[in-house]
């Protein structure tokens, strides 16, 4: 049974005429089908397995790139220590204003900008690496030299140990990871729509 004071939130979104997840999901994807690349979000199967090799009692800041509606970063706070913190960055303001409004943790801070730029904005928010970072960024789609920047970039971002953390439709990912991580887990999870495959790139 929902809280009176979640009642209250939406009713106010309601009053606004603010889609709810799923509705603001499809509507960007119809906006930017490139970019957004899926037109629902990632399953809840997919989420576990994604987040499950995390250390979580050492990861002080965790990185995501392409937040969208914010599926993963609920599970992500979940997650995460009390001292922790989540930087979404997304080249999408409509999802950064949405993901400002919608989720409240102390821990969540919301980027506008580019994961291409991930060292700067790291740096900016007082950070010198990160522990972790996940994308679901399509990046056989993305616009010429994009795709190598960001993993030579999410590369240099990470502390040693680190790991970038990969979900995509297209196994093409891998040919932007293998020239700057050595070791790279693979899986494939078919409970999603539609299969994604998995990979863990580790910085040693």
């Amino acid at each position: 049974m929902p809280s009176p004071s979640a009642d209250t939130a939406l009713e106010q979104r309601r009053r606004r005429g603010e889609p709810g997840p799923m509705g603001m999901f499809f509507r960007e994807f119809l906006k930017h089908p490139v970019m957004v690349g899926s037109i629902i979000p990632s399953s809840d199967k997919l989420i576990a397995r994604m987040l499950a090799r995390t250390d979580w009692a050492n990861t002080k800041l965790f990185v995501e790139y392409g937040p969208g509606v914010g599926t993963f970063c609920r599970p992500i706070l979940e997650r995460m220590a009390p001292d922790a913190t989540l930087l979404a960055i997304d080249t999408n303001a409509d999802f950064i204003n949405y993901l400002g409004r919608r989720i409240t943790d102390s821990r969540f801070r919301p980027v506008l900008g580019s994961a291409a730029d991930v060292r700067r904005i790291i740096a900016e928010h007082g950070f010198q690496q990160a522990d972790y970072i996940l994308s679901g960024l399509p990046f056989s789609t993305l616009p010429p030299g994009i795709g190598p920047r960001i993993a030579a970039e999410t590369h240099a971002a990470l502390r040693p140990g680190g790991a970038f953390l990969v979900y995509q439709f297209s196994p093409k990912v891998k040919h932007f990871l293998t020239p700057h991580f050595e070791r790279i887990d693979h899986a494939f999870e078919p409970v999603n729509i539609p299969p994604a495959q998995l990979y863990w790139a580790w910085k040693d």
